[in-house]
């Protein structure tokens, strides 16, 4: 469930928001309320809510500044704007700064909040997938990982080309040098064979998967890059010490 502040100035409107988030069985879970948008950006400090629903005309401070102060002190929640049609205006400055969209107050029905909610969900959903390939997959220091453009450029097809077939012939194609010769270049600037290299980035995706999905490992196996289940649970226990069963039960402990 995806934690959800209600900010709006109106008591009514903030209950029957309530009812027709409760009526569309949406997966989001009221946290709190604020009935101004001061009182608003002190809830998302103390809540840290997943989602905003703000109107936008509020006393003290509206929609659209609680929308900009939440973001220039970091916090990236997702907003949805209430307004009413003379204030449109003020909707599409909304989204400028960042809001995923927008209802009109007067006409929201429970079709119009799925609709909107729906966008948020998948893009809350896609935010998670991003934390958690963070995870396993941290942003590594700025600049190149070698010293040499070519070798580069072999490691970045790597990155994006992990689960396909990478052989050292194809990747020699890549940079059109001999084959014999990116090996051994690749080793010394790399510390690891091509074959190991392909091997752990297949290895680090798998253990995220097998940690983040209920997915089977064979599932798992094709999804990263190994075409035969055992040769991917004879690798991954070369690499992990345990098999990819073991390692899911272990990481589920």
């Amino acid at each position: 469930m995806w934690r959800t502040l209600i900010v709006d100035d109106e008591q009514h409107a903030r209950a029957s928001l309530t009812k027709l988030m409760v009526k569309s069985k949406l997966p989001f879970e009221i946290v709190g309320t604020a009935n101004d948008g001061q009182g608003g950006l002190e809830a998302i400090r103390k809540l840290q809510p997943d989602v905003v629903i703000t109107d936008i005309d509020m006393p003290v401070m509206d929609g659209v500044k609680l929308l900009k102060s939440a973001r220039d002190e970091g916090y990236d929640c997702r907003f949805i704007m209430l307004t009413c049609m003379n204030e449109f205006e003020y909707a599409r400055q909304s989204l400028e700064f960042g809001a995923s969209g927008y209802l009109l107050k007067l006409s929201m029905d429970v079709d119009g909040l799925k609709q909107a909610m729906g966008k948020v969900s998948r893009e809350l959903e896609q935010q998670e997938q991003l934390r958690k390939a963070e995870r396993w997959f941290p942003k590594k220091d700025e600049g190149e990982p070698t010293d040499h453009p070519e070798m580069n450029k072999i490691i970045r097809h790597i990155e994006e080309h992990y689960a396909e077939e990478i052989t050292l012939k194809r990747a020699a194609e890549l940079i059109s040098m001999d084959a014999s010769y990116v090996s051994d270049l690749f080793k010394k600037k790399t510390s690891q064979t091509l074959t190991h290299y392909v091997q752990n980035r297949r290895i680090q995706a798998a253990k995220m998967l097998l940690t983040e999905t209920n997915q089977p490992v064979g599932e798992i196996a094709r999804q990263v890059g190994f075409e035969n289940d055992n040769y991917f649970i004879k690798i991954f226990k070369r690499w992990c010490g345990v098999t990819p069963s073991e390692f899911r039960k272990e990481e589920n402990k």
